[in-house]
């Protein structure tokens, strides 16, 4: 069923006149006849009773008039969810990251939500891999990887770039120095990831191409437990800058330079190039844009 008719319906119950009907929805008083007509065809029912000098409703005029002001008021609250919606009052974004781009989108989370507090958001934590397809098929609205995925079906946006950063603790013996080199870090105890990234296969093709032991003797599941263990000086590691920044802001951890290590990446929002972005990942996009700026300047 249609939902003209049904306003059509209402608007000549509501002023008892076709004619008035019609000068109120600026349709002609035939068009508003007929579609009352086929309304009452459609429901097999008689909806208004013209034999007097007013119209009146019939017992079923009177059951659907009072569906048709149900259906004016949710059209009126759809107006205006989708009017809060486009003013970021609410909507919801869902945004796809792996264990270490979830580490980097807390601080702009926390930004988004000062500005936008009834948008909920959602991160979903994925293998980088599989969030181009995500995005795709429509799982999901915005993604963060460390890789161009190279796929005409999705916009790339740089919103950091990140490196790979050798860490100790304050307490360990390379803390005042700027830089080590690679044959100093045979006797180390390395705290690594036990989960397979091209930054794990940087760090051991670097040592093996060295002639230097990669003691990897503690192998933890999260970015978060691997910082634990060195900022306790149990240990060295290499991990992403953007996992380690504020620890290296506060003082909590010390960045050394390996001259032989040098490995630098992109940090990547995608999202479908195809569909339109909602209001609340458009916004979300702006936001990172304005703290990347802010840290240029």
């Amino acid at each position: 069923m249609e939902l003209y008719p049904l306003k059509v319906f209402l608007t000549v119950a509501t002023e008892r006149s076709f004619s008035r009907a019609g000068e109120k929805l600026l349709r002609t008083q035939p068009a508003i006849s007929l579609a009352v007509q086929r309304l009452e065809n459609e429901l097999g029912e008689k909806l208004l009773d013209r034999t007097g000098r007013e119209l009146t409703l019939t017992d079923a005029g009177k059951i659907v008039i009072d569906y048709c002001r149900r259906f004016e008021n949710l059209e009126e609250e759809l107006t205006s969810s989708i009017a809060e919606l486009r003013d970021l009052a609410s909507g919801r974004l869902v945004i796809g990251a792996n264990e270490s781009t979830c580490l980097y989108l807390i601080h702009h989370i926390v930004n988004y939500r000062r500005l936008y507090p009834k948008v909920k958001v959602q991160v979903r934590r994925t293998l980088s891999s599989k969030l181009p397809a995500q995005i795709i098929d429509g799982d999901l609205e915005l993604g963060v990887v460390s890789y161009d995925p190279d796929d005409g079906r999705l916009s790339t946006h740089v919103i950091y770039d990140d490196h790979l950063c050798f860490v100790v603790s304050p307490q360990h013996r390379f803390a005042g120095r700027e830089r080590v080199g690679i044959q100093e870090l045979g006797m180390e105890t390395f705290i690594a990831h036990n989960v397979m990234s091209p930054y794990r296969e940087h760090v051991i093709k670097a040592f093996q191409k060295a002639r230097v032991r990669l003691n990897m003797d503690v192998e933890m599941p999260t970015v978060e437990t691997i910082r634990m263990m060195v900022q306790r000086n149990e240990g060295v590691a290499f991990l992403p800058k953007m996992c380690v920044e504020s620890e290296l802001n506060q003082g909590l951890l010390c960045e050394i330079r390996v001259e032989e290590l040098q490995v630098e990446r992109k940090i990547r929002l995608i999202y479908p190039s195809r569909r339109n972005l909602s209001h609340a990942a458009q916004a979300f996009l702006e936001v990172v844009d304005g703290v990347n700026q802010e840290r240029a300047e």
